[in-house]
């Protein structure tokens, strides 16, 4: 049985078609939470950014996945979590969610799917995960501009070569992007994935790129700052 031990929480990520990783983590570490938000996780997979936006003190986190098997070990990962009046795990695509939703949330997060017309995999789950024939760009924007408070961020992770794309149709939506922080895993290496934070409102525009290795195995400064709260070897 695969589970993923947090300082405050576990993961079981048996059947998710994506497994935790450090990109992810991170990511879910530099939301830009405020206490009592209410959050909106599109395609939570295990749950892990849902359970992280309750320690980092979001007063309620719904929490959408599409696949039985993932959702299932949301499910679970959540009522085995101290938060687990604060979490709630929908089985739905997002679209037929957004249909029928009754409010508008804080903050809207989300790891989407990011491949377009690549080649596929034989493990239908992790394709599911990874390519957006189920959630293409254009929906998850619309979905985010019809879901998001006034006042509400929109915050999610894509490939660094998808930003521009991404940032023009979600432009185009009325939304504004206030934030990037771009993910390298060394000082040599280029970033290959990037966090974005998008708003209703213009804002001065910050940038920043983040290394996450000093050397092998070591965490540089900068992600340690974020994943201290989290990973266990920073308990």
């Amino acid at each position: 049985m695969s589970t993923f031990h947090f300082q405050q929480f576990s993961v079981l990520q048996q059947h998710s078609g994506m497994k935790i990783c450090t990109d992810v983590v991170l990511f879910g570490a530099m939301a830009p939470i405020k206490q009592g938000d209410h959050v909106l996780d599109i395609g939570t997979g295990t749950g892990v950014l849902a359970l992280m936006a309750a320690q980092l003190g979001a007063a309620k986190i719904t929490a959408v996945e599409l696949t039985e098997e993932a959702f299932k070990e949301a499910d679970i990962n959540f009522n085995n979590s101290r938060w687990a009046k604060r979490l709630e795990a929908v089985h739905q695509d997002i679209q037929s969610f957004a249909l029928t939703a009754r409010q508008q949330y804080d903050l809207i997060i989300s790891n989407p799917p990011f491949f377009e017309n690549h080649l596929k995999t034989i493990d239908a789950l992790r394709n599911t995960a990874r390519h957006t024939d189920q959630l293409p760009f254009a929906d998850l924007i619309d979905i985010a501009a019809g879901l998001l408070s006034p006042q509400g961020l929109f915050y999610l992770l894509i490939p660094a070569q998808a930003v521009a794309k991404f940032s023009a149709q979600a432009s185009a939506a009325g939304f504004y992007l206030i934030q990037q922080t771009d993910f390298r895993g060394f000082a040599h290496n280029e970033a290959k994935v990037s966090a974005l934070t998008f708003s209703r409102t213009a804002e001065l525009f910050t940038a920043e790129l983040l290394t996450i290795y000093e050397s092998h195995n070591v965490y540089s400064r900068d992600s340690e700052v974020y994943l201290a709260d989290f990973l266990l070897r920073f308990a």
